[in-house]
């Protein structure tokens, strides 16, 4: 079941009352919160749906670098079926995205405010965006899921994919680049793309 539009309006409300509190997001961003954020997040939802892998009932999602909570409670709020943990070493972020968390209700997300690598668990998927370049990215979770990497990322993603195959032996065949504007026809997503990296 899809989130409605008054679960995603108190969503906005909660993010731009806690940014004005503790800076997750740019504050000259604020206004497209729901555009360049949310549904930026969400395009993860789209390409699993797309590619016919939505998650099932009890499905593990880890979020590295979840600031405020991107992609991880958007995709929460999607996916109530499935398990969320969204993580961040920075504690101030992970207030907003624990306040968020409570706000919304959302009883299949927790928070942690810990490093990716120091975490125990492994996950089904793990979700991130744009945190760090895909090489640095990499060594944080690598054997810490079991189907494959979700990484929303910008910009020149061919040379950074190239670095990671090279980097640590990942097979180029496991790495697959869908651009989000074949999603959502605006400027803004022009150049952002989902990166999923299978299994190693």
């Amino acid at each position: 079941m899809s989130p409605s539009k008054e679960q995603f309006s108190e969503a906005i409300r909660l993010w731009t009352e806690w940014n004005a509190r503790i800076n997750v997001v740019s504050r000259k961003d604020t206004d497209m919160l729901y555009e360049h954020h949310v549904l930026h997040s969400l395009a993860i939802a789209r390409y699993l749906e797309l590619t016919g892998r939505l998650p099932g009932r009890g499905e593990s999602f880890l979020d590295v670098g979840t600031g405020g909570g991107f992609p991880g409670i958007p995709l929460a709020m999607q996916f109530p079926q499935a398990r969320f943990t969204l993580c961040d070493s920075v504690g101030k972020k992970i207030i907003v995205a624990n306040a968020l968390v409570e706000g919304l209700g959302l009883r299949n997300a927790v928070c942690v405010n810990a490093r990716a690598e120091s975490l125990p668990d492994s996950f089904d998927w793990v979700v991130s965006r744009a945190v760090t370049s895909l090489d640095n990215f990499y060594p944080w979770v690598k054997g810490k899921y079991r189907k494959g990497i979700l990484y929303l990322k910008g910009g020149d993603v061919q040379s950074e994919i190239e670095t990671l195959c090279r980097k640590f032996r990942v097979p180029e065949a496991s790495v697959k680049l869908w651009p989000v504007s074949q999603w959502l026809d605006d400027d803004y997503f022009s150049e952002k793309f989902v990166i999923e990296i299978g299994k190693d």
